[in-house]
């Protein structure tokens, strides 16, 4: 069964490749490479170079590989960036999605799986955050998602086209076997930040606000292994194809770490001491993000195994070690 991976090339989307072809289905990347890696995509595996905003050749494509369903990565993603440069992000992300959908809708395509983001919550009023809470997101980046969650509503009432939102947090770690791993330029992720820095291949490492209501003052964020991750895709897109309803999960490890906690587990897991430094607060960064995954490991039997911070860290720890330049030395 032949599965479109829009951003396949990227992170996340890369692991989810490794997954489908692990659970027998026939993957087919489909990746503009403007942040994505052909060399994170496997020799077997078929990449297409194109973008969701051409709609008539991602249509074609749809066909061409008598493709059966979508899991969509392709976005821009840094909140930072996102809060300086909106008409980016509503024209990629939203924009974007919507010729994605159409595209689908002309090739007859029905069922897509989103990479959502936790983000769409804002200030949550508790934790941990369920899907049912109201969607109040504080950055750009989160109002996007917001949107592009209610344009598949509307296409699902107008079109029947099923979908499944998966809201997420941080994605950290790499593969098991450290084939495949976190290289973005610029990156902006807390981990991979914090063990270039143990590296050495950059100076120092930021805290962005100590000033924040948690007990340590810094961010608490919930951290998912990329691998529970790609799990969670495969098994929400074995839910569509098994006739599943349009649905939303969340998808968290339900614990939080601080900002604080991961440079001290990291220097742990590395052996390295490195320079930290504090900064100022970034705009549109909620103090506590930690999320509920009991809706989806009770209705899709999602099980995190490989969350911890010590694993997370330890996996991509081996990714960076073997690729200190990231891809270009794949």
């Amino acid at each position: 069964m032949n599965i479109l991976v829009t951003g396949g090339a990227g992170y996340i989307g890369s692991h989810v490749v490794a997954e489908l072809k692990k659970r027998g289905y026939t993957p087919v990347v489909y990746d503009n490479l403007s942040t994505g890696h052909a060399a994170a995509v496997p020799e077997d595996v078929q990449l297409v170079e194109g973008d969701i905003h051409n709609v008539e050749f991602a249509r074609h494509i749809l066909e061409q590989f008598n493709i059966e369903a979508v899991i969509h990565f392709a976005a821009s993603s840094l909140v930072g960036e996102s809060m300086t440069a909106p008409a980016k992000y509503y024209f990629n992300n939203v924009e974007g999605t919507l010729h994605l959908l159409e595209a689908m809708r002309g090739a007859g395509v029905d069922k897509i799986v989103f990479s959502s983001t936790a983000a769409v919550y804002g200030e949550p009023a508790a934790t941990p955050i369920k899907e049912n809470f109201p969607l109040q997101p504080t950055n750009v980046y989160g109002r996007t998602k917001m949107v592009i969650e209610g344009m598949m509503k509307d296409y699902d009432k107008a079109y029947e086209m099923r979908y499944v939102a998966l809201r997420y947090f941080n994605a950290a770690g790499a593969a098991l076997d450290g084939h495949i791993g976190e290289d973005h330029n610029p990156e902006s992720h807390l981990i991979p930040l914090v063990l270039k820095t143990a590296q050495g291949v950059r100076k120092q490492v930021a805290i962005y606000g100590t000033d924040y209501p948690t007990p340590d003052g810094t961010c608490l964020r919930d951290y998912i292994h990329v691998c529970d991750l790609a799990d969670a895709h495969v098994l929400a897109l074995q839910y569509l194809l098994k006739g599943g309803r349009s649905n939303v999960f969340n998808l968290g490890s339900e614990d939080g770490f601080s900002v604080r906690e991961i440079i001290e587990t990291a220097k742990k897991v590395t052996g390295k001491d490195f320079k930290v430094v504090e900064e100022k607060r970034r705009a549109g960064d909620p103090a506590i993000l930690i999320a509920s995954s009991a809706k989806i490991k009770q209705e899709l039997g999602w099980q995190p195994k490989h969350s911890t911070t010590q694993e997370i860290i330890a996996t991509a720890w081996k990714w960076h070690m073997a690729h200190p330049e990231g891809y270009t030395q794949a």
